[in-house]
């Protein structure tokens, strides 16, 4: 019998320290530590003045809706915030024709060349006149001229394009020599383009002659020239 009261109280005192603590239910709900009892006097209060509402207000925690994202509330909402932040004081600006003008903060302004007012202490209207006449007079006017005749009585290759007939290639003089590779490389290196060497070779007495190898094929043109550029420029 007294194994078995020993063993009742010793279960029972385990269940006992298993249990958790139970808060106080006296506090309430939602109030901290720090302010129930402030809470609390506010609500006996209200209560003595026979304020239902004024008591139910001390002891509820405000609460203010959030609104959706993107809904006219919140767009209103960060307006408001961005505005506070970036404007002196934190006031929004309101909207209104009666509003007056801003202050100009740090105002550069335009240069005095464009600022009518300045220009105008500088210098009156009659005295641009002045300087634009004084500019007028000393321009020069070139009139114009007829071209120059040609003094150079040499060779001119364009004419002689247009004179012959032949292709590049086909012999119409005969040629006579040795080395005439060599002869033509040497003869033809000497000058920076073909039009170059067409014309002295005809100033040395070509097509029909070639003194000094430019025309190995005997075909009229040295050193590769060609006159199909000019051919094809009178025809267009």
């Amino acid at each position: 019998m007294i194994t078995r009261t020993l063993l009742a109280i010793t279960a029972g005192g385990l269940l006992a320290a298993c249990q958790p603590a139970i808060p106080d239910s006296g506090r309430g709900v939602g109030f901290g530590d720090s302010n129930f009892e402030a809470e609390q006097r506010a609500r006996d209060a209200a209560l003595a003045g026979n304020n239902i509402d004024s008591a139910i207000a001390a002891t509820t925690p405000a609460t203010t809706p959030v609104p959706d994202d993107g809904s006219p509330e919140a767009t209103a909402a960060e307006t408001a915030r961005v505005l506070a932040a970036t404007r002196p004081g934190g006031a929004p600006v309101q909207a209104s024709p009666s509003n007056p003008a801003p202050a100009v903060v740090n105002a550069v302004g335009i240069s005095n060349e464009n600022n009518f007012d300045a220009v105008s202490d500088q210098r009156s209207i009659e005295a641009d006149a002045a300087r634009v006449a004084a500019n007028r007079a000393q321009y020069q006017v070139v009139q114009p001229e007829a071209l120059p005749e040609r003094t150079d009585s040499g060779p001119n290759i364009v004419a002689y394009a247009l004179q012959t007939k032949q292709s590049v290639g086909q012999k119409l003089y005969s040629r006579i020599g040795f080395n005439k590779a060599r002869k033509y490389e040497r003869a033809c290196s000497q000058y920076g383009h073909a039009d170059q060497a067409q014309i002295a070779f005809l100033a040395a007495g070509g097509p029909e002659k070639d003194r000094n190898g430019m025309d190995p094929d005997g075909d009229g043109f040295a050193c590769d020239w060609d006159p199909t550029p000019f051919r094809r420029a009178a025809q267009g």
